[in-house]
């Protein structure tokens, strides 16, 4: 489109999820049932550090929209009449709305203590892979000033195939959808693990990652993958762990209504209990949540994890507990 919209910033992302055959509508009943103008948004990025939307303003929706639709989509946008017009085809079938204006909503939360365990072993890696790839996401989709200083330099470690979905992934292969291309790595990415090494004192890690920034192979890439998940390189692994706690304190934790809050805060009583009976015992644990997205349902429950590190000198294991 060679027209400038005076939204072509959130056009601009709404082209992004058009091109990649995404468009879940979030449609009031009243737009359907009446006919009435209301504010209907259009999913833009979820995870568990941001849930945004694109917002089409006094909008109206005619046609017919399939929400379980999955396949290619074409759009075409015009303005007609003082407001513009959205034409969206779902294969044969095509729904069209009318607005006033797109804007951009977006609510961003704390994400440093959220824990999913798709995959075992090394789940306190994966669960860093999962939280620097969705902050990447967030970088990528929203830009730099919906992040903090620090997590801009965390993100660049997603790119950091010692420590990504190369050697660590947060999920299963099926549903695994890379970032970045396999077993590359950023300059960006080499330099912040440089800063880190260096501020936990990582001599050998500085080595590896020297002989990395030079030979940028999938087997020195292992090597220092199996560094990480050993007790002596545990420092800089604790180090980006507390350093993304402290980027993503400022935003806030999720609040959900009442019954939610009351199930959610039971949950932490039974695995806080749990957790101090841990901790007498000498176990290092770290409590973790898991919990469903506030502006759009998606069918995940509530859960607390419990991660307890076992008594190994050499690796780090740990063992995880649910209470649901």
């Amino acid at each position: 489109m060679q027209y400038e919209f005076p939204f072509q910033d959130a056009l601009d992302k709404l082209n992004v999820l058009l091109s990649q055959n995404q468009f879940e509508l979030l449609v009031p009943n009243t737009a359907v049932s009446s006919q009435q103008t209301s504010d209907i948004r259009l999913v833009y990025l979820m995870n568990d550090a941001v849930e945004s939307f694109l917002v089409f303003k006094e909008a109206v929706l005619t046609g017919t929209y399939l929400k379980e639709y999955e396949g290619e989509l074409e759009a075409r946008l015009d303005e007609s009449e003082g407001r513009y017009v959205l034409a969206v085809y779902q294969g044969e079938t095509v729904c069209t709305l009318f607005f006033q204006n797109l804007t951009l909503e977006v609510h961003l939360y704390d994400y440093s203590g959220t824990g999913h365990f798709w995959v075992k072993g090394y789940e306190y890696l994966r669960q860093l892979e999962y939280r620097i790839a969705i902050l990447r996401d967030k970088r990528e989709y929203l830009g730099e000033e919906y992040c903090t200083e620090q997590e801009v330099k965390l993100s660049y470690l997603a790119e950091f195939p010692p420590l990504n979905y190369c050697s660590y992934p947060a999920v299963p292969d099926k549903y695994l959808v890379p970032s970045y291309d396999w077993w590359q790595v950023s300059d960006e990415a080499v330099e912040e693990m440089k800063c880190l090494g260096k501020e936990a004192d990582d001599k050998s890690l500085l080595r590896w990652l020297k002989i990395y920034e030079f030979y940028p192979k999938r087997a020195v890439a292992k090597k220092i993958a199996r560094m990480l998940h050993t007790s002596a390189h545990s420092t800089v692994v604790e180090l980006i762990d507390h350093k993304l706690k402290l980027a993503t304190a400022k935003f806030g934790n999720r609040v959900f209504d009442k019954d939610e809050e009351r199930h959610i805060n039971d949950l932490k009583k039974k695995a806080q209990k749990r957790k101090t009976e841990l901790l007498q015992n000498g176990k290092h644990v770290e409590m973790l949540k898991e919990e469903p997205f506030v502006y759009a349902k998606d069918g995940i429950e509530s859960k607390i994890h419990l991660m307890i590190w076992d008594e190994d000198t050499r690796n780090e294991w740990v063992e995880v507990e649910t209470f649901e």
